[in-house]
């Protein structure tokens, strides 16, 4: 099969690789028709999480069951199917507690695995034609339609990044009414962004640098806000005062929800190109009001083999908790339990009422990843989110 191979720093291959086969009874064998590619990807290329050369890469597949174990029950040759970027038993107590992404079984002496992602178990990534699914009962969720339909971009979003804009949502206990900043507008945060209007959100404000992610929030029915201009913190005041504050809010113009949808690899604002692990967090402590709620969606990694001033190699950071604490900020953390979240929004996609395949900007094929990965990794050539079709 041919696969997107990691080979060193910012650099992939498409090869030819081992095909992927039924190794255990419980497996299914996936023939991949849409593998997204995502900024926890560019960790990878970006040489700082400690990927060895040869891993496959890509952890948000959709495509047709090709194989199946012995054991396998609830799909068959020929389905159709999402398959969630955590692979979890569906059995162990974690799972039966909806803790998915803490799975005891795919990972022995660890919790929690991860398809083409260093550190988080041996399974080869989606990038490629052919996928080895374990546990194909729970981890093969089916969904209707044919390969390249008009759904085909809203389902493999199913796979990682609306189930994690959702998450963060969650995280950061978004209700309706609730008034909300998203730092970060890739995918996750557009489509926390996109989430938090689904559950009736009164205002959503969306900062980032690149005008293609802005324009896509503002698309999308968020406010955005480009941190190049001013620093966004009184940016999203100032917006929220012109607007008109609430009865009784004239003192705060904050707001009561934070979404951290960027990670350790945040760039200071006042230095472009300059790494700033405590950028967002710091901008967030400030801007979330008394008893507010914070959720952090993006990455922070346990290993960085070169951190940036400020960051660590074992993933510490100094943050603002007297801050947080002062305001009695609830803050939420962690990788998305996706048992939780996949099936219902799968069924809001097909209800017509979520439409999340409106971030992707570029489709492709295998043999253009290369040149996919290079321009997401530089925010160049409009490259929001890049789906390639093995």
């Amino acid at each position: 099969m041919r696969a997107v191979v990691f080979t060193g720093t910012r650099s992939v291959e498409v090869r030819d690789e081992p095909d992927a086969t039924v190794e255990d009874p419980d497996d299914a064998v996936i023939r991949i028709t849409s593998s997204a590619i995502c900024g926890t990807d560019l960790h990878m290329y970006d040489g700082r999480t400690g990927a060895e050369p040869g891993l496959v890469l890509g952890h948000e597949p959709l495509g047709v069951v090709d194989q199946v174990g012995s054991a396998v029950r609830t799909v068959k040759r020929g389905d159709r199917v999402v398959i969630p970027t955590h692979l979890y038993c569906g059995l162990c107590i974690n799972c039966a507690r909806g803790l998915s992404a803490a799975c005891l079984r795919v990972r022995p002496g660890g919790f929690g695995a991860a398809y083409g992602y260093a550190g988080m178990g041996p399974y080869r990534g989606a990038q490629a034609e052919l996928l080895r699914v374990p546990f194909a009962d729970a981890n093969c969720i089916p969904v209707p339609g044919e390969p390249g339909d008009d759904r085909e971009d809203d389902l493999v979003m199913l796979a990682d990044a609306f189930v994690t804009g959702w998450h963060a949502t969650e995280l950061a206990r978004v209700s309706p009414t609730s008034t909300v900043a998203v730092f970060g507008a890739g995918t996750v945060g557009l489509l926390a962004a996109y989430s938090c209007l689904l559950k009736g959100a009164a205002e959503v404000y969306v900062v980032d640098s690149v005008p293609e992610r802005l324009d896509k929030a503002g698309e999308l029915g968020a406010v955005p806000v480009d941190f190049r201009r001013a620093d966004p913190v009184e940016q999203i005041r100032e917006l929220r005062r012109s607007a008109g504050l609430p009865p009784g809010e004239e003192e705060m113009a904050g707001v009561g929800v934070g979404i951290d949808a960027v990670g350790f690899q945040a760039h200071d604002r006042t230095t472009p190109g300059v790494e700033n692990p405590g950028q967002v967090i710091g901008d967030l402590a400030r801007l979330v009001e008394p008893g507010g709620h914070l959720g952090i969606a993006g990455v922070y990694a346990e290993k960085d083999l070169h951190p940036a001033p400020g960051g660590h190699d074992d993933g510490r950071l100094t943050v603002p908790w007297a801050t947080l604490f002062a305001k009695g900020v609830t803050v939420g953390f962690g990788r998305t339990h996706d048992r939780r979240y996949t099936v219902p929004l799968r069924d809001l996609v097909l209800s017509g009422r979520a439409r999340p395949g409106r971030v992707v900007s570029h489709h492709g094929t295998l043999d253009d990843a290369p040149h996919f990965y290079d321009d997401f990794d530089r925010r160049a050539n409009g490259v929001v989110k890049a789906v390639v079709h093995p």
